[in-house]
């Protein structure tokens, strides 16, 4: 049974009426506390009986053992083990939330319905009556405080109360925590002069640099089904649960952790300003292949997600097959053997792949 439900927003037409954020104001990681409305995240409600054994039979990762006081990383996959979409999952009251991208939303619930048959699951698009609020920086637990006393201590953690649900997220760079808020629309109508007060009101892309910066790649449009789990480090980052049995594609991908070394992997890189311009600005987005200098006739990987950052410069994780990154011999540009220099940096984990997944 699916229920799809579009009441006027309310929480969109307030924020149209609100001042927006400068071209490049808040993008990066110059506001290093910033508050910012989400609303290319799409909520899905699953509930019923047999909603949480549904789901698990599904997505990458543990839904079964899925705690009240936590959210996880998941994915969905295709039977060959491509990523139609990843996700952040949570228990709220007795139905278990999806959290991914609008733009993939309506395809990955036709999808999901398909495989619903007898099964006892309601599906629901909470898009339209909840609002997702992104809030960064050290000052962001005390602005929250008339809302959530108490912040969730430590990422993908998680708070439920009458305000509604308040997770934390990958730290964002130099450890700045990062929360999400989900909130009916008239609680965060309510909120919101007060967050905007205590906190720089940013644009959406502040927190997808913050993601980026994590290492914690979103499945677009653009890279559906480019990418199994580990070459986007899904794994490293608890997005995949190797112990858990079946769901689509799930041979394909536990065949690429066990049978031999990662050949690719995702890593964080940036083109300087000097390099960003207008034009690569728009062109340097998901999906785009990156070249190396060593092998100029066909791409090397291809660019996952990327944001402006107030400096001017332009943060990308970029999946790449690993032996042109680590050869050092060619340099790595975006778009073409000549397009904009991909510069490399660590990322804030460890690429060593475990013996023995979790």
């Amino acid at each position: 049974m699916t229920e799809t439900t579009l009441p006027a927003n309310q929480w969109t037409a307030f924020l149209a009426q609100q001042a927006q954020p400068a071209a490049g104001a808040g993008d990066g990681a110059g506001s290093a506390d910033f508050v910012a409305a989400l609303g290319s995240l799409g909520l899905l409600a699953f509930s019923g009986a047999d909603a949480a054994s549904f789901l698990h039979n599904q997505l990458t990762n543990d839904v079964e053992h899925l705690g009240a006081g936590e959210v996880r990383l998941a994915g969905y996959c295709t039977p060959k083990g491509r990523l139609l979409a990843t996700m952040l999952l949570w228990k709220s009251g007795d139905a278990i939330m999806l959290a991914l991208p609008r733009a993939l939303l309506p395809a990955i619930q036709k999808r999901l319905q398909m495989f619903v048959l007898r099964s006892k699951v309601k599906v629901q698009d909470l898009s339209e009556q909840q609002a997702v609020i992104g809030l960064a920086g050290g000052r962001a637990a005390a602005a929250l405080q008339p809302w959530f006393p108490d912040a969730p201590a430590r990422p993908y953690a998680k708070i439920d109360n009458a305000a509604g649900t308040l997770m934390r997220l990958a730290d964002g760079a130099g450890n700045m925590p990062r929360y999400q808020w989900i909130a009916a629309n008239d609680t965060a109508i309510d909120a919101w002069p007060a967050l905007s007060a205590a906190l720089a009101p940013a644009a959406e892309a502040a927190w997808m640099l913050g993601d980026i910066q994590a290492g914690v790649p979103q499945i677009t449009l653009a890279t559906q089904e480019k990418f199994v789990p580990q070459m986007i480090n899904f794994e490293l980052i608890g997005g995949v649960n190797f112990k858990k049995g079946c769901y689509p594609g799930q041979e394909i991908v536990a065949r690429s952790q066990y049978l031999g070394k990662a050949k690719r992997r995702m890593m964080l890189a940036t083109v300087e300003r000097k390099d960003a311009n207008a034009a690569d600005a728009a062109t340097l987005a998901p999906g785009l292949d990156i070249f190396s200098g060593d092998d100029p006739g066909q791409p090397c990987g291809m660019i996952v997600n990327a944001a402006r950052a107030n400096d001017g410069s332009i943060s990308c994780l970029v999946e790449i097959k690993l032996a042109a990154q680590e050869s050092g011999a060619g340099a790595i540009h975006a778009g073409s053997a000549d397009g904009p220099l991909l510069h490399f940096h660590p990322l804030p984990y460890s690429l060593a792949e475990s013996a023995e997944p979790a």
